[in-house]
């Protein structure tokens, strides 16, 4: 009996699906101590390592955490709760500014590239047991990691940036581990660690990417990854300067066995200089997507890092689809080879978006940082009455709630298709919602 529920079962499914529909009907609370694993077996007549495996999918699915001899829980913010449904529904009228979305008119047409990369038909269609990245793909994208300064190592591609990072988490650690992640930082990842059984330890972040000193006290505390955003981390905008990366590799080297993994999901929308990390640990990863600059829809990320950790996500991908897409792969080699689109006219189209927000809320007194991306990050004291206040006045943002662990309140604000005439009257608006607040941070 745990408080007023009591755990059943007799497989590891059905005790795992006892749990699940406690914690979804909230008889189960956040935080709730769940009994150790020989108590619950000799309570329910069963295998100490039928519990085991119940409590090990419990974890994948981001129910509950482990901390080592402190016992299993609850997660304080279960599966049921996660991140991506923290977001405004957006009425009839009101202009949503809260999307993440690139701008459509900055994309390039598809439908060309995808019926060249098709052949129209008068090639054979790629088999079983063909490679699994396409030739001119892997050329390309290893001569721009070449001009990036990224170092050398073996490709492959997977089917977007979240699935790469996860299948290099999973090519490394195991349930209970704890990855270091920037604070605040992406949602979808602040979800994902969780949901396949690994800890969070929050890093702060500035303009110039995540703070030395918190990333030298997550490693310490024992966190075995750390993620970092290069370029147009979302929500603040931030981009590793060469200062910064000089100060990151430096604590990365006193701790030469953490899995480095970098995202630079901003190649093509940024005219910022890349500093990239890898290659400073024996385990790395860097991953490129296609998806801000060439279209979400893509679902394609390029990625590179040390043998060992490339091998075993290829081995694995080999076990669950295989490849992807060698039509979609040869349709963005087509796109980068033909120069489908000027990416310093890009980032240009989309700096002058955020320079002139943040310089419109700089006159109300309102701080904001955006140095790279789509998006401006605005601290605020209220981050729930602002969001009201602003959805009340015809502009629909982002809570900061869904990219936060310990970081101050905050609204996200998209500027990918912000027009210049809107810009006054959206800084106005913000203003009036959360007031002035001189010296505000995000760290």
């Amino acid at each position: 009996m745990l408080g007023g529920y009591r755990i059943e079962g007799r497989g590891a499914a059905e005790i795992a699906a006892s749990v699940e529909r406690a914690v979804g009907a909230g008889d189960l609370e956040p935080g709730q101590l769940l009994p150790p694993m020989r108590e619950l077996a000799g309570e329910l007549g069963v295998n100490p390592n039928t519990v085991a495996a119940a409590y090990r999918v419990l974890r994948e699915r981001g129910v509950i955490e482990t901390a080592g001899r402190r016992g299993s829980r609850v997660r304080p913010k279960p599966a049921t709760t996660a991140r991506e449904s923290i977001r405004v529904e957006v009425p009839e009228g009101v202009r949503d500014v809260a999307s993440g979305n690139p701008d459509p008119e900055l994309l390039p047409a598809l439908a060309g590239v995808f019926a060249a990369a098709a052949g129209h038909n008068d090639r054979e269609p790629v088999m079983y047991g063909e490679a699994a990245m396409d030739p001119e793909l892997a050329r390309l994208a290893r001569a721009a990691l070449d001009a990036d300064g990224v170092p050398d190592g073996p490709l492959a591609v997977a089917s977007g940036s979240l699935d790469a990072i996860e299948r290099v988490l999973a090519a490394h650690l195991k349930p209970g581990d704890t990855v270091a992640v920037e604070d605040p930082g992406w949602g979808s990842l602040l979800d994902l660690i969780p949901a396949i059984g690994l800890r969070t330890a929050p890093v702060g972040v500035d303009d110039e990417g995540p703070l030395p000193d918190d990333v030298r006290r997550a490693l310490r505390s024992g966190a075995r990854a750390l993620i970092v955003t290069d370029r147009a981390q979302n929500p603040t905008g931030a981009a590793v300067t060469a200062a910064r990366a000089r100060a990151l590799r430096a604590v990365l080297k006193q701790h030469p066995d953490t899995l480095l993994i970098e995202d630079d999901h901003g190649h093509g929308i940024v005219d910022l200089p890349l500093h990239p990390l890898a290659g400073t640990t024996r385990s790395w990863a860097f991953v490129r997507s296609a998806a801000k600059a060439y279209g979400p829809d893509l679902r394609l990320a390029v990625f590179t890092g040390d043998p060992v950790t490339v091998d075993r996500v290829r081995g694995r991908q080999r076990l669950g689809p295989g490849w992807v897409s060698r039509i979609t792969q040869g349709a963005v080699a087509r796109l980068w080879a033909e120069g489908a689109i000027d990416p310093k006219a890009v980032a240009a189209a989309y700096a002058a978006r955020r320079d002139t927000l943040i310089a419109e809320l700089a006159k109300r007194g309102v701080p904001a940082h955006g140095r790279s991306g789509l998006n401006v990050w605005i601290p605020v004291p209220d981050e729930t009455g602002a969001v009201s206040r602003l959805l009340h006045a015809g502009w629909a943002v982002a809570p900061g709630a869904r990219f936060r662990l310990d970081a101050a309140p905050g609204i996200r604000v998209t500027i990918a298709r912000l027009t210049e005439s809107e810009t006054a009257p959206l800084a106005a608006a913000i203003a009036a919602a959360v007031g002035p607040g001189p010296g505000r941070g995000y760290v």
